[in-house]
């Protein structure tokens, strides 16, 4: 028998997943507190009980599906024996698409947060983007001369090409007859994404 401080919980994280598919696909002005309830299967009086504002449930699920990402990232970073630093750096990128694979509401939360300049895109670039692009990505992927001037561009072929498929599944589907989210087309692209930005 769940208690109540369990169904509490369950029923906020039933809200935080409904709340990313409903920020991914629509965005933050159209997706709704009804709409979010109604996915979650809940009452909006239990999201404002969870979460005070719409802002605020905005930047709990997305900071939730980005403290994953780095939870995911370090957990492997810190399981990589490989020496060679070229191989390192596909295995991360490895690791990276397969995260995009099992979560393509990354990108899709990226790309509509992205096209606005406001409070909730300054937050992201602050509070997740900012410290994994200078932890994981400058200082490590992409550290040297040569590669920091192209940090900012090898940056976003890796958000790019290690996520569309996934976040665009219907049209893989569709175009080319796949199942995106099948192992053997995730370890594929993850190793043509890995080979291409790191040769």
């Amino acid at each position: 028998m769940t208690t109540r401080a369990e169904q509490r919980e369950e029923t906020r994280e039933r809200i935080l997943e409904a709340a990313r598919d409903a920020f991914s696909e629509l965005g933050f002005k159209a997706a709704s507190t009804r709409d979010i309830a109604a996915r979650a299967n809940t009452t909006q009086g239990l999201i404002t009980y969870h979460f005070r504002t719409k802002d605020e449930l905005w930047k709990a699920a997305v900071g939730g599906i980005f403290e994953l990402l780095e939870r995911k990232l370090g957990t492997r970073l810190a399981s990589i024996e490989e020496k060679d630093p070229r191989e390192f750096a596909r295995e991360v990128i490895r690791e990276y698409v397969r995260f995009t694979a099992a979560h393509p509401e990354l990108f899709r939360l990226m790309v509509e947060q992205g096209k606005h300049d406001d409070a909730r895109t300054r937050w992201l670039v602050k509070t997740h983007l900012r410290p994994m692009y200078e932890n994981v990505f400058r200082d490590g992927l992409w550290a040297g001369k040569r590669n920091g001037a192209l940090a900012p561009h090898l940056h976003y072929a890796l958000a790019g090409a290690g996520s569309l498929p996934f976040a665009i599944g219907p049209e893989v589907r569709r175009l080319w007859g796949l199942e995106p989210s099948q192992k053997d087309f995730v370890e594929a692209h993850a190793d043509v994404v890995a080979k291409l930005l790191v040769p």
